[in-house]
């Protein structure tokens, strides 16, 4: 079923919803096989930003906080069920702020945060900067994260339509900066790729000091793109833990 702001297949018998963010340049598709890991009471909510797919005439948003506040307001009808948030990457800084504007407003917050690939952000960033490249270098350093279609780059339509979207989502990377607003106190599982290293295990380890409570740090063989081909195991990591979560 499409709506705005989520893809989903509903199911009357959900008793929580997993919503899950993007990386930076992806749109929901990423996620269109994950409702067949988990059983019919978690209801898979891949999230839509603008600018991709249906959304694909809204210009994309380039900041973290108005980007932030967009999807708060986007997902609020859906937020009837306990919920809990997964991202992947820049997907996991917009799940942890999403947490944390919910908190800030006084409402209820999600069960867990599953968060994937990310270094905990107030660690130093150890990368340079991207976002304010020119087009070409822009390209040449996307290319070697090895997330990126080589059709899209061979293609230029595809080219046109994709490069505002990656650029704006790696403006929205680039460009947060993480504001202590004390521990968050819901479960935090934390996942990673073995082979990594944009988000090495001690960065991944770090995130336990921005919650009260992190359960679990997991890694899985592959890079910064494991979840895709560790998608199996991935997903049956967090049902585990959704269980608990039911059951609890």
């Amino acid at each position: 079923m499409k709506e705005q702001w989520i893809y989903r297949r509903p199911f009357p018998a959900a008793r929580m919803r997993l919503f899950c963010l993007p990386y930076a340049g992806g749109g929901s598709s990423i996620y269109s096989r994950w409702q067949a890991g988990f059983p019919e009471d978690i209801e898979v909510c891949a999230v839509e930003l603008p600018g991709r797919r249906a959304r694909l005439r809204e210009p994309p948003i380039r900041r973290a906080a108005p980007l932030v506040e967009a999807i708060s307001q986007g997902l609020e009808p859906y937020l009837d069920l306990p919920f809990v948030f997964f991202g992947h990457s820049m997907g996991a800084l917009l799940a942890f702020e999403l947490a944390l504007s919910l908190r800030r407003a006084g409402k209820p917050g999600p069960r867990a945060l599953f968060l994937s690939a990310a270094s905990a952000p107030h660690l130093p960033k150890a990368r340079r900067l991207l976002w304010n490249l020119s087009d070409a270098d822009f390209l040449s350093a996307i290319r070697g994260y090895g997330g990126t279609p080589e059709e899209v780059f061979s293609e230029p339509d595809l080219l046109a339509l994709f490069l505002p979207v990656l650029r704006a989502d790696f403006e929205v990377f680039d460009t947060y900066e993480y504001e202590d607003d004390g521990p968050l106190d819901c479960p935090l599982h934390v996942y990673g790729g073995r082979d990594d290293e944009r988000a090495t295990p001690g960065q991944l380890r770090a995130w336990g000091e921005l919650a009260s409570n992190l359960e679990s740090v997991e890694l899985f063989p592959g890079g910064h793109f494991y979840l895709h081909e560790q998608r199996p195991a991935l997903t049956a990591a967090i049902s585990r833990e959704l269980a608990g979560l039911r059951t609890g």
